[in-house]
């Protein structure tokens, strides 16, 4: 076997290895060192390449970037179980809910300040299916828009900075962290409007669908009202501004205060803040933070090993050039390249976790995207936007599972009336993920989306630099240049005293 022949076989190995469903880190690791024993075995490569590895799996964990995941795990899960999320939902739903969907306006804008502070889709969508969806049935709201809605909202934290996909691209892809979330905004926005525009469209085409809460139903009105709402909102909106404003996270800022792992440290106090304001704060929260963000570190630890085995030894055997030729001379270049990218991830995150996707896949996209002259923050927030789709899209996306489990532990507990059936919840969630794909449209055909929140790049154009000297440096015609070897050597002699006077002083 030919050696430009073994990096097609390995790519087809990580597919079945990762289809298999043993722990992606674990076999990616294997398959990365079974293969670098067959190509030292081959002669393709020293057996000193594969001792390198220590040393590069020392280096990526030493990142101090990626310090920012358990910052920002640990602000999420305590933010997700402090009660802020009940707060928020039902302020909103009351302020909302007399407007045909209102609910549905409520649970989208509350999903949408819920993903700028938690960063956890299953805390979200839990923590909105437990209070949400029993009210929304009861008001008679139809079944599929429900769980749609609830599942579609809990994603937007995927997209929404400061969001740990991100964290996580801009480690991979070499850029900065608060590039990332500045790009990241047009799109978070516009899926927020597609969202509501939908919930106006559907309100008005089927009203009984989406029917508004009796006034009289409200137990708390008028200015009472919006002291409650903003009471969860200002709070939130501190953090956010605090946490991102902290990075150069927010649009059009063009300096940072502070690392993104100090920005996430800033962030844990504040949500300590936040627990203590809604008397949640207590040991067995702290308990269950640390555990959560541990876990979610550990994994996180493990694939980054596995996949850093599997892709130094894919780098020796020139997988690297084999990438970049078959995407490379993919017909409609730039376009075409990201249209055919964007397919396969799409399909991959039915079987991946976003985790596994970006520390696997980006790797060997990212050289092509660069060399095809693509913008890496567009390309970034780009695969961000579609792999929020991962935890929509039926039959495997967890948003969905998650939403079961909720939906059967309420009809359990009689708190809904009726069982959610699959077929709804599935059904339910195709719109939005329709919607999902549009906007992956959009950005791909629209990159302005992205780039009109970055710094404006500074071109400089070489052939009108002018380059001044200083006068009185600049040799003179009407100063004698020494032309026979005696003045030569003098003129040398002169120099060399003056250096001596130099060094006895």
């Amino acid at each position: 076997m030919q050696m430009e022949n073994f990096a097609p076989i390995m790519f087809a190995g990580l597919v079945v290895v990762m289809l298999v469903g043993f722990p992606v880190a674990f076999s990616l690791a294997a398959l990365g060192l079974a293969s670098g024993f067959y190509a030292i075995e081959m002669g393709w490569f020293p057996v000193a390449f594969m001792s390198n590895l220590p040393i590069s799996i020392f280096s990526i964990l030493s990142n101090d970037l990626l310090l920012a995941i358990p910052f920002f795990t640990f602000m999420g899960t305590i933010l997700e179980k402090c009660g802020l999320a009940e707060d928020m939902l039902d302020s909103m739903g009351q302020l909302f809910g007399p407007v045909r969907g209102g609910l549905g306006y409520s649970v989208i804008i509350v999903g949408f300040i819920l993903g700028a502070i938690t960063g956890t889709v299953a805390g979200q969508v839990i923590a909105m299916a437990l209070i949400s969806l029993p009210v929304m049935i009861r008001y008679g709201y139809n079944m599929r828009y429900a769980t749609g809605v609830l599942a579609a909202s809990g994603t937007i934290t995927q997209l929404v900075p400061p969001s740990l996909v991100l964290v996580v691209l801009a480690d991979q892809l070499g850029k900065p962290v608060g590039d990332m979330y500045k790009g990241a905004w047009g799109p978070s926005l516009i899926q927020i409007a597609m969202f509501a525009l939908y919930t106006f469209a559907l309100s008005r085409i089927k009203p009984d669908y989406l029917p508004g809460v009796p006034k009289e139903d409200r137990t708390i009105n008028g200015w009472a009202l919006w002291g409650k709402c903003l009471k969860g909102i200002i709070p939130s909106a501190v953090l956010i501004f605090t946490v991102l404003g902290s990075m150069g996270g927010l649009p059009f800022q063009d300096s940072a205060l502070a690392t993104p792992t100090e920005a996430g440290a800033m962030g844990v106090v504040g949500a300590l803040i936040l627990a203590a304001i809604h008397k949640r704060l207590n040991f067995a929260l702290l308990w269950e933070a640390m555990h959560g963000t541990m876990r979610l570190t550990a994994m996180v630890v493990f694939i980054l090993i596995g996949s850093r085995v599997f892709s130094q030894v894919f780098q020796g055997v020139d997988g690297a050039k084999w990438v970049e030729h078959l995407l490379t001379g993919l017909p409609g270049g730039q376009v075409g390249f990201l249209i055919v990218v964007n397919v396969f991830v799409f399909f991959l995150a039915f079987f991946l976790d976003f985790f596994e996707i970006a520390f696997i896949i980006v790797p060997m996209l990212a050289p092509v995207a660069d060399k095809l002259g693509i913008d890496l923050i567009w390309f970034g927030v780009l695969l961000c936007v579609n792999l929020q789709t991962s935890f929509m899209h039926p039959p495997f996306g967890f948003a969905l599972f998650y939403l079961r489990g909720i939906a059967d532990t309420l009809f359990k507990d009689k708190r809904i009336p009726v069982a959610v059936k699959s077929s709804d919840i599935y059904m339910g969630s195709i719109p939005w993920v329709i919607m999902q794909i549009l906007l992956v449209v959009i950005v791909i055909f629209a990159p302005q989306t992205v780039t009109a929140f970055l710094d404006k790049e500074v071109k400089v154009d070489i052939d009108k630099v002018v380059i001044e000297m200083p006068q009185d440096n600049a040799p003179t015609l009407d100063k004698e240049v020494p032309t026979s070897g005696a003045e030569l050597e003098k003129s040398d002699k002169d120099a060399q005293d003056k250096i001596d006077d130099l060094f006895k002083k």
